[in-house]
C-alpha cells in the first residue's frame, strides 16, 4: 500500500533502509483501526509485527492477576512499538491498548527481518534506538529504587522522549500529547503529589504543558539536573 509509505518514512526505526527497501514494506504493511479502549494485544502473545502510530494515541500497559491495568507508557503518533520484533519467539511482556480512536499500522516481522538483512547498514540505526530504549528503562528502574519522586517523575518524561523522537535528533525540544493525569496514572502516584513535582520543574524552565502537550525545551538540560539531585 503506497499511501503508507510516509508512514514508514517517518518512523524512525526504519531510517537506516534505503527507499526501495521501504517501498517493499509498505507494499506489505497493514493499516489497523482501533476504537478508543479496545485492546491491540495482550501480554504474553507472540510478537509478530512491528506497528507505528499513525494516529492517534496507544497506552503500553500491564496488569495483575486481579486485573487490574496500571499504564506504563502513551505513546503519541508517530511512535513505534513491538521492540522484540527483532528476536522471533520471544512472547510480549507488556500489552497495548488504544488511548484514543487511533490507527496503527503494523509490519510484518519476518518481512522486516529479511530486508534488514538484505540491508545490513539498517542494523545500527535500530540497534541504537533499542538500546537507548533500554538505557532509559533501567534507568527509571534504578531511580525507583534510589531516588526521590522528582527524578523518577523527570526520568519518566525523558523514557518518553527516547519513545518519540529519532536518535539522531539529541538537541532539539521533544513535544507529544500527555497530561498531568496521565502522568500521574503511569507513575501510580496521586495527581496532587504530581502536580507538585511538576511544577517545580515547570519553574525551572525545563518542561512546559499547554494545551493537553508536554514539552520538554532541552532534554539535556532535563537530564543534567535529574542527575544533580540527591
Amino acid at each position: 500500500m503506497t499511501e503508507l509509505l510516509p508512514i514508514l518514512d517517518a518512523c524512525p526505526l526504519l531510517a537506516g533502509l534505503p527507499p526501495a527497501a521501504k517501498q517493499a514494506l509498505a507494499q506489505l504493511a497493514r493499516p489497523q483501526r482501533y476504537a478508543a479502549n479496545e485492546v491491540i494485544y495482550l501480554p504474553g502473545t507472540m510478537q509478530s509485527q512491528l506497528s507505528i502510530v499513525a494516529e492517534g494515541r496507544v497506552r503500553i500497559c500491564s496488569s495483575n492477576a486481579a486485573g487490574r491495568e496500571a499504564t506504563l507508557a502513551i505513546l503519541d503518533t508517530g511512535a513505534w512499538f513491538g521492540d522484540t520484533v527483532f528476536s522471533p519467539g520471544m512472547p510480549r511482556v507488556f500489552g497495548a491498548s488504544a488511548h484514543d480512536d487511533c490507527l496503527v499500522v503494523d509490519v510484518p516481522g519476518e518481512a522486516l527481518r529479511k530486508l534488514m538483512d538484505r540491508h545490513p547498514e539498517a542494523y545500527p540505526v535500530a540497534l541504537d534506538l533499542v538500546s537507548r530504549r533500554l538505557w532509559a528503562a533501567m534507568s527509571i528502574i534504578q531511580d525507583d529504587v534510589l531516588r526521590g519522586t522528582e527524578a523518577r517523575i523527570g526520568r519518566r518524561l525523558l523514557f518518553l522522549v527516547q519513545m518519540h523522537r529519532p536518535a539522531d535528533d539529541a538537541g532539539g525540544a521533544a513535544s507529544f500529547r500527555l497530561t498531568k493525569e496521565l502522568i500521574a496514572n503511569t507513575m501510580g502516584m496521586t495527581r496532587q503529589g504530581v502536580h507538585r513535582v511538576l511544577k517545580n520543574i515547570e519553574a525551572r524552565g525545563l518542561i512546559e504543558f499547554a494545551y493537553g502537550r508536554v514539552t520538554i525545551p532541552d532534554p539535556a538540560q532535563l537530564q543534567g539536573y535529574i542527575e544533580g539531585l540527591d
